[in-house]
């Protein structure tokens, strides 16, 4: 099971996280310490410890940047689902479209602890368009993807494109190419020498409980 991650935890997670994807470097604790409103240092260091003792942060000896977030699926007491696991909804994913971020960078889903692996990092994504329809995708959807690099032969997955669009499909290697197949009838397979593997489908989502 995924370790639990109480409120104040998550805030500090959250702002860790976002700090690196802006500006590709970690907060100091003086950093940390202002956002959260924490003016002592060894306060802003016992929460760190912490999450580093769960296993969701790693700290790098001899730099004040020295944070790397490991493991971004965690679970909040404060869900009010119990067992139930919070993750974070990323964007939106379109056949033949760029991955488009979601409006709200702190929007998540709480999902049965079933759909995921413990100790791998998972994310969501909410469908537009029709491509998967007959597999039981449908428009508005919200995808459970699994952050990996490789994948099986007949696996969903998100793939980007060499020319920097994304899509969701089955995938299936070939002797000298690899074909993306949409689940409708209407429309026709991806054919390309190489796509980029972010990810696969391990769970759906049509009712779900946000908080």
């Amino acid at each position: 099971m995924p370790a639990i991650l109480y409120p104040r935890e998550r805030q500090l997670l959250d702002f860790i996280t976002q700090f690196i994807q802006r500006y590709g470097y970690a907060p100091t604790l003086k950093e940390i310490g202002d956002a959260m409103g924490i003016s002592s240092p060894a306060t802003v260091h016992e929460h760190i410890d912490r999450l580093r003792i769960k296993g969701f942060i790693k700290k790098l000896d001899g730099t004040a940047r020295g944070l790397e977030v490991i493991k971004d699926t965690y679970r909040s007491v404060s869900g009010g689902n119990e067992g139930a696991i919070e993750l974070p909804v990323l964007g939106f994913i379109a056949a033949g479209s760029p991955l488009e971020p979601y409006t709200d960078p702190n929007y998540y889903v709480s999902v049965a602890p079933a759909m995921v692996s413990a100790g791998k990092p998972h994310y969501i994504l909410q469908v537009k368009g029709n491509s998967m329809i007959d597999d039981g995708i449908l428009d508005g959807d919200f995808v459970v993807i699994q952050h990996q690099q490789d994948a099986k032969n007949g696996d969903i997955v998100v793939a980007l494109l060499p020319n920097g669009l994304a899509t969701l499909k089955r995938i299936f290697f070939e002797k000298d190419r690899i074909k993306l197949m949409p689940a409708n009838s209407q429309m026709s397979p991806i054919i390309a020498t190489h796509v980029k593997i972010q990810g696969r489908c391990v769970g759906l989502i049509r009712k779900f409980q946000v908080h």
